[in-house]
């Protein structure tokens, strides 16, 4: 059971201002009865519709952030400002959730979502889902630093890094591809082959790339590339 008003919020009706004149205009019923009382305790078994159409409870949503640096990836963080206060109005009632993790300093793509199983499988290790980041670093990677990158890098600490693509794109940039996730991962494997990393952007997750979204702005992702992304 749960109280209308944050039951037509995560059914992404509309933010909680929205919903509370939705109410008051007397266009919710409860099976078949107008109701204006957001506190009412009501469950997804019962016939909750809005201006006659059925609501089917909480709205699965995935998103697509171009994370700025100075924001840390969390729902909430009593030092540091949050992701979470990237998102606009209309997004903040479906309890998102960010997929992975970028650190503070690190920009670009990050996907976010309130679906729970698709949560759990691209984060898994074993799904093993390929993500591809653009460095600026000290030094420029040599062929020993691209061969080191597919036999899989052991960090200091005893990491043991699954095999990565390091593509070199010039003095002081590369593209590196990582199929893992781990604390830093990018920056400490760069710094263990001598080429400690300055800018680091996420710019594609599996078959998902980061495009022309401004920095700092979301969009939600279509049908076809949730699909593509699910292969």
């Amino acid at each position: 059971m749960e109280r209308l008003d944050k039951f037509l919020c995560g059914g992404g009706v509309g933010t909680r201002s929205q919903v509370k004149l939705l109410l008051k205009a007397g266009r919710v019923t409860v099976d078949g009865t107008v109701v204006r009382d957001g506190g009412l305790k009501v469950d997804a078994g019962q016939q909750i519709c809005l201006d006659g159409v059925r609501l089917g409870g909480k709205r699965q949503v995935v998103v697509l952030l171009n994370k700025p640096a100075g924001y840390v990836t969390a729902t909430e963080d009593l030092r540091e400002p949050t992701v979470m206060e990237l998102l606009p109005a209309q997004y903040r009632h479906l309890e998102l959730r960010p997929v992975g993790r970028l650190d503070k300093q690190t920009e670009g793509l990050l996907l976010l979502t309130n679906d729970g199983a698709l949560l759990h499988r691209l984060i898994s290790p074993r799904s093993e889902v390929p993500k591809r980041y653009y460095a600026q670093h000290e030094g420029s990677a040599q062929a020993e630093d691209i061969v080191a990158f597919a036999a899989g890098l052991i960090l200091g600490d005893g990491t043991v890094c699954l095999p990565a693509q390091l593509e070199p794109l010039g003095p002081g940039e590369s593209l590196i591809t990582i199929r893992e996730g781990k604390y830093h991962q990018v920056r400490r494997m760069m710094a263990a082959r001598g080429m400690p990393v300055h800018y680091l952007e996420r710019r594609q997750e599996g078959n998902l790339c980061l495009g022309s979204l401004p920095r700092g702005q979301v969009r939600e992702l279509t049908q076809e590339e949730l699909q593509e992304l699910l292969l």
